[in-house]
């Protein structure tokens, strides 16, 4: 490619030796990503979604034509019975806090399958102490710990659910701020299979982040009875503003709801404000999206492989999310890579990053965002918290082109802050 932005010729050379071994795996995304396509494509024919679905509304919302379309279009794409997609979840943590309070109640045990949940949930279970948490209304807490390959433990999922009741069983597909791998679409259906032969009362919920369109399969279609998921992460296509949608069974849709509003008015109610053309085009442009984040992380797995460093996934490892977890080994590499890769950002390239505390973290985190939405993971970002073992979450791309240019910024920079 032309240097335009004169990369060293030896970063240079790195990614073409890895473009050239990723072919295959790029071949395999496409693939994915025009079956995912054409499942959205069919969706908005079958539902027959019009110019008029674009139209806001405002005060209560009633009758609004685009959001209940809308919903019922996410609900197909998803294989469930019914949806709930708003601009009015605020983030992909509180979706999943209106999933989680929707359903529990008093007494109630939420069982986190999949070890610890990331940091910001922490606090709304209550593993953390914060004013307004589940365990505040008197939810307990449990979770099964992951086996030493960071794999879901079948067999202590089932001891434990013969143990005593379970209203909740509660898996997180991504990795969040952990080196464990994600789980795949297959391995959560050996898991979900396990509860509904072992406990069949027990709710299946699964935080769907960064997993949308990854696979031809959604957890929903192995068993899952609800999964959340936020709009500016895969599910919203790098166009939708905010927001964050639950599918699943219908009647767990309408706690949730219940919730978000309040009871008795559920999915009924909800001014869509002028948000519903950015809603749908963001839901229509999602697999292409994430197509071009899947390259983007492929790439960035196999360049720094190649550089010597630690990476999970590899290059050839079925995807289950979008991100890529680039082990670093120390705070300077992990702050220069994150400053070059800012460099390559299309919004506040000029920004140096600086490490920080954030709310509902421990650590000091560092971040790499340049998004034209902020805080947009499907957009180009990397972030992570400064403690051991000093590893890089990178996530997004919304054209894999650009995605590349950022991360070659990135490698040069962090070789810079190892000369110093």
């Amino acid at each position: 490619m032309e240097n335009l932005f004169n990369i060293s010729n030896e970063t240079l050379a790195l990614a073409e030796q890895a473009q050239q071994a990723v072919k295959e795996q790029f071949k395999k995304i496409e693939e994915i990503c025009e079956y995912n396509q054409n499942k959205v494509l069919k969706a908005f024919i079958d539902n027959g979604v019009s110019d008029s679905c674009f139209s806001a509304t405002y005060g209560y919302g009633y009758d609004d034509k685009g959001r209940d379309t809308l919903e019922k279009v996410f609900a197909q794409i998803m294989g469930t019975e019914d949806a709930i997609i708003r601009h009015n979840f605020v983030s992909g943590t509180h979706t999943i806090t209106v999933a989680l309070f929707g359903i529990l109640r008093p007494n109630d045990t939420l069982l986190c399958v999949t070890g610890i949940p990331y940091d910001t949930l922490r606090g709304v279970i209550g593993i953390s102490k914060k004013d307004g948490s589940l365990a505040e209304f008197g939810v307990k807490y449990d979770q099964v710990d992951l086996d030493k390959n960071g794999e879901i433990d079948l067999v202590a999922l089932e001891e434990r659910l013969k143990k005593s009741p379970v209203k909740v069983a509660y898996f997180q597909r991504s990795r969040g701020y952990e080196t464990r791998p994600s789980y795949t679409v297959e391995k959560l259906k050996k898991a979900i299979e396990i509860v509904k032969k072992t406990a069949p009362k027990t709710i299946v919920m699964v935080d769907n982040c960064y997993g949308e369109f990854t696979q031809k399969e959604e957890p929903s279609n192995v068993g899952a009875d609800i999964i959340m998921g936020s709009l500016i992460k895969n599910a919203g296509g790098g166009i939708a503003p905010t927001g964050g949608y639950i599918a699943g069974k219908a009647d767990l849709v309408e706690k949730c709801a219940n919730r978000l509003t309040s009871p008795g008015i559920g999915k009924e109610i909800g001014a869509t404000l002028g948000n519903s053309r950015e809603l749908y085009l963001g839901v229509f442009n999602a697999p292409h999206a994430v197509g071009e984040a899947l390259k983007t992380a492929v790439f960035a797995s196999k360049i720094f492989e190649l550089a010597g460093f630690e990476v999970t996934p590899k290059a050839d490892e079925t995807r289950a999310d979008i991100i890529q977890t680039i082990i670093l080994g120390s705070a300077e590499k992990l702050i220069g890579f994150c400053g070059g890769l800012q460099k390559g950002m299309p919004i506040n390239s000029f920004v140096i990053p600086e490490p920080s505390e954030m709310p509902g973290y421990d650590d000091e985190v560092i971040m790499a965002e340049g998004s034209f939405t902020a805080g947009a993971t499907i957009e180009l970002s990397a972030d992570g918290p400064l403690r051991e073992p000093y590893a890089a979450w990178m996530q997004g791309g919304l054209n894999f082109h650009s995605a590349k240019t950022g991360i070659l910024l990135g490698i040069d920079e962090m070789k810079k802050s190892e000369n110093k």
